[in-house]
């Protein structure tokens, strides 16, 4: 890093979050659309113009060769020696320009470039989330109905831990008091939970005990053998030396792995085009809960049985 770089990290370390904010929000613009007019930022922060004007300035002194005004239509645009101010997260850039930027009331939010998204079959009801996201922030447990292809209909009491996304479906980490034990619920099954706000929790019962949530793997996965371009693989997930790590908890690896068709066969049997990576030691995944859901993976001992990890 740079002398001028340097300085301007420490200046940015100085100001106060909000202003930070702020800052961050004209870089974003600027480097993602490649324009900012004064209105963005007033409409952005409910501020007036004149401190929309302050911050535009405050920018400018930061770093002045990053913007010029572009006097045919009042907006400031990136110059050809523009270098990001912050560093802007992948996932939270893409969420910006696809969901909008912040947060915001209902449908007020839009995409900021034309975006399509996979047709969503599947959505929890908020009034079922927000009492599982209450417990999990207050450390409370719950009582609710559940739905599952194993036993059909039947209360439970539970203890939520966490929420995941498969990639299909969210479902919620939970210690069960049925089946004493860690488990996931899908949301969509779930009904009437109620927050019991007078039952303790156990020790058994918290994060911390539930082994395999805590149990963290490093998967190595490397382009198929049998896929016809290990090159275009390589470009595909940004492996250039031919190997994309990947930690991931052992309660949610086998989700990980089914979500990117992962063939996990000891002998990469698994054929077809789909099949674009290859787990390179599929014992890697030896006594995490969710290996079965990989596909192809073997269990190494015979007679072992996995339990699933789902409620069913």
């Amino acid at each position: 890093m740079n002398t001028s770089a340097i300085v301007r990290d420490q200046v940015l370390s100085a100001l106060p979050q909000a202003q930070r904010e702020r800052l961050a929000y004209i870089d974003f613009r600027l480097y993602f659309l490649g324009e900012l007019r004064r209105a963005d930022v007033a409409d952005r922060f409910g501020t007036g113009p004149a401190a929309a004007t302050r911050d535009i300035a405050q920018y400018r002194d930061i770093a002045s060769e990053n913007l010029e005004l572009d006097n045919s239509d009042k907006a400031y645009r990136p110059t050809e020696e523009f270098v990001p101010l912050f560093d802007h997260a992948p996932q939270r850039v893409l969420t910006a320009l696809s969901s909008g930027f912040g947060e915001g009331i209902g449908e007020e939010l839009g995409s900021m470039v034309r975006c399509e998204f996979p047709i969503e079959l599947t959505t929890p009801q908020m009034s079922t989330l927000a009492p599982i996201t209450r417990a999990i922030h207050r450390g409370k447990a719950l009582r609710t109905t559940y739905t599952s292809i194993e036993s059909g209909c039947t209360e439970r009491e539970i203890v939520p831990i966490a929420l995941v996304n498969n990639g299909s479906r969210w479902h919620v980490r939970a210690y069960d008091r049925r089946r004493n034990g860690f488990r996931d619920f899908v949301l969509t099954r779930v009904e009437t939970p109620v927050l019991l706000e007078n039952s303790p929790i156990l020790e058994k019962e918290k994060v911390d005990q539930d082994v395999q949530w805590n149990r963290i793997i490093e998967l190595e996965l490397v382009p198929h053998p049998r896929h016809p371009r290990h090159e275009v693989v390589m470009m595909d997930y940004g492996m250039p030396d031919g190997v994309l790590r990947v930690k991931v908890r052992a309660a949610n690896a086998g989700y990980l792995l089914r979500r990117w068709t992962i063939d996990c066969s000891p002998d990469h049997r698994l054929e077809g085009i789909e099949f674009a990576l290859w787990l390179r030691d599929p014992l890697s995944l030896y006594g995490a809960s969710s290996a079965h859901l990989a596909p192809g993976y073997v269990d190494p001992k015979s007679d072992a049985k996995i339990t699933s990890i789902t409620a069913m």
